[in-house]
């Protein structure tokens, strides 16, 4: 049975690797934070019985901010895949707390890799990368694009990217990287765009809140399904040669794009509801991305399955079910 650790397990990508990995056979170890509340509910399905003779999800408290526990934890787990899915990734935010993020997003990379090669396990690392890392670099973005990053979180993630090449080729670690476009899911969390659109729907149905109030709704991105691009990320950790991918749809639509298909499958018109609040504009803002996903069809047979009003239509009728209503 293999062993895969995940850092980040408790968030959207998480719990999607964690499924994907579990229905594989794989025994999956995930690092938590120590909080005062519950943040489990999008893995709580996958656990079993306390009384299972082997546990297949088994959960470990800890933080990419602590070196020694999670050189500790890798020593005693010995996995032979390790996904840092771990980041303070909201951008926006990071403006705010820049510290913050370089520490966890940037540096939580560099302690998984120094702790792989202290303690000389033979395992399969990933970093997972961001599209925010091109900014303002005109697409289409491929690999080989140039990087002009625009936020802290971009420049943390950046910093998490080339220190993965770094170990690769300084020290023969079989360490990839995915440069993942945005995902979104009904497991998004609840400060993004998409999944703020969403979640607001049924509270303007109805009558909970007046308006939707957003940032930049010109700003164009290339918006696939995560369970999908889970799927991709583990094609990268398999692939023999570590290497890194673009994993994207090749699509870019606007957040306007979004709000018409969202607003529509409920046959209201958005623009009755939906207010800019200047709140939630960035410094300095990021128009346009889409990927060049050519690579990663070539090398790994890998597409995405869902297509945008297909992702729009779930994460709709997901969150109008938890609000017990349906599509019209």
């Amino acid at each position: 049975m293999k062993r895969a650790l995940i850092t980040g397990i408790t968030g959207q990508d998480g719990s999607y690797l964690a499924e994907l990995l579990l229905a594989k056979g794989y025994q999956v170890h995930g690092i938590i934070r120590r909080s005062s509340s519950f943040n489990t509910s999008r893995i709580t399905h996958m656990f079993e019985e306390p009384q299972a003779e082997e546990q297949r999800l088994v959960l470990h408290y800890g933080d990419v901010a602590d070196a020694t526990r999670l050189a500790r934890l890798i020593s005693r787990i010995e996995p032979d895949e390790i996904y840092n899915l771990a980041a303070q990734s909201q951008v926006r935010v990071s403006f705010d707390i820049p510290e913050y993020t370089a520490d966890i997003t940037g540096l939580g990379a560099i302690r998984l890799l120094e702790a792989i090669r202290d303690a000389r396990v033979q395992c399969r690392f990933y970093q997972a990368s961001s599209s925010e890392m091109f900014g303002s670099t005109p697409p289409p973005h491929r690999e080989d694009t140039p990087f002009h990053p625009r936020s802290p979180y971009a420049v943390a993630k950046l910093y998490a990217h080339w220190a993965t090449i770094n170990y690769r080729e300084a020290y023969g670690l079989h360490a990839s990287t995915g440069i993942l476009f945005n995902h979104e899911s009904p497991r998004r969390g609840e400060t993004f765009v998409t999944r703020k659109i969403t979640m607001a729907i049924p509270k303007l149905l109805k009558k909970e809140q007046p308006f939707l109030y957003l940032g930049n709704l010109s700003a164009r991105r290339d918006w696939g399904h995560a369970r999908d691009y889970m799927e991709a990320v583990h094609a990268i950790v398999q692939h023999d040669a570590a290497d890194d991918f673009v994993i994207g749809t090749g699509e870019s639509h606007s957040v306007e794009d979004f709000l018409d298909v969202a607003f529509g499958l409920v046959k209201l018109d958005w623009h009755d509801y939906v207010r800019m609040d200047p709140r939630y504009l960035r410094p300095s803002e990021v128009e346009t991305l889409c990927a060049d996903a050519t690579k990663a069809r070539e090398v790994l047979g890998w597409r995405p399955r869902t297509t945008f009003p297909e992702l729009v239509r779930e994460m709709v009728t997901s969150d109008l079910a938890a609000a017990n209503m349906s599509l019209p």
